[in-house]
């Protein structure tokens, strides 16, 4: 066997680099990224989750800016996990909600909150003018073991979901939307999906729940940074944040 076949016993995957466009964290930067298909080679998604890539669709990606290294990997240590006080208040206000696996019949009531979500919270982002079949590829195309959880009210009206991975270390939130009417405000649905995926990982003894990028001169990612024990990715080791 050559030198070559010892190092790359199959092909590696092939990474390519984006275009420059606009920092959706960050006002006046410039964002790339390094990304690659893998829907040819599904094995190998959960070593690049652990080495800091993100997944969308069949795609998988990560930062590759010019002079700025600010977005991190995070995720949270579901082992040690320590509700907060006020965590304990939010998981409280959402004790009538009933959690569901969506078996892939996605419908207009998935759409209609998921765009009333980005024109409240995301309105100037890349995503904003997604069209149905663009949000239904989002949800459907997926290489791996991949999950919409539903959360529904005791009128069964959807109220929140959750787009989750399942990797061999722990559950990766891959993106969540909620009915953001103002009735909704005080019940802090989203870190009540984060809470529960928590404890779901908690339940299949899975060690980490990934939560995707923290940037800390962004509040939108402040509190990404709540959910204790956590970890980051920093020069290629993950580290635990005190």
């Amino acid at each position: 066997m050559d030198q070559t076949s010892r190092i790359f016993p199959v092909l590696p995957l092939r990474l390519r680099v984006t275009r420059p466009q606009p920092c959706a964290y960050l006002a006046g930067q410039q964002e790339q990224r390094l990304a690659g298909d893998i829907s040819a080679r599904p094995e190998e998604h959960d070593s690049l989750a652990e080495a800091g890539f993100r997944r969308v669709e069949n795609w998988v990606y990560k930062p590759a800016c010019q002079n700025c290294q600010a977005c991190q990997p995070i995720r949270v240590i579901t082992k040690n996990f320590q509700l907060s006080r006020n965590q304990k208040r939010v998981i409280s206000k959402n004790a009538d909600l009933r959690r569901t696996v969506n078996q892939g019949h996605l419908t207009l009531e998935h759409y209609d909150i998921f765009q009333r979500y980005l024109g409240r919270r995301h309105e100037d982002g890349q995503m904003a003018s997604m069209s149905y079949d663009e949000y239904s590829a989002m949800i459907t195309n997926s290489p791996i073991q991949t999950s919409l959880y539903e959360y529904r009210n005791p009128d069964n009206k959807l109220v929140a979901c959750v787009l989750v991975d399942l990797q061999r270390d722990g559950l990766s939130a891959v993106y969540s939307f909620f009915d953001t009417a103002p009735e909704m405000h005080a019940r802090s649905i989203g870190t009540h999906m984060i809470l529960d995926m928590i404890g779901l990982s908690q339940q299949l003894e899975l060690p980490y729940l990934y939560l995707g990028y923290y940037v800390e001169q962004s509040p939108k990612m402040a509190y990404k940074t709540r959910f204790n024990p956590s970890q980051i990715l920093k020069d290629g080791k993950w580290e635990t944040l005190s």
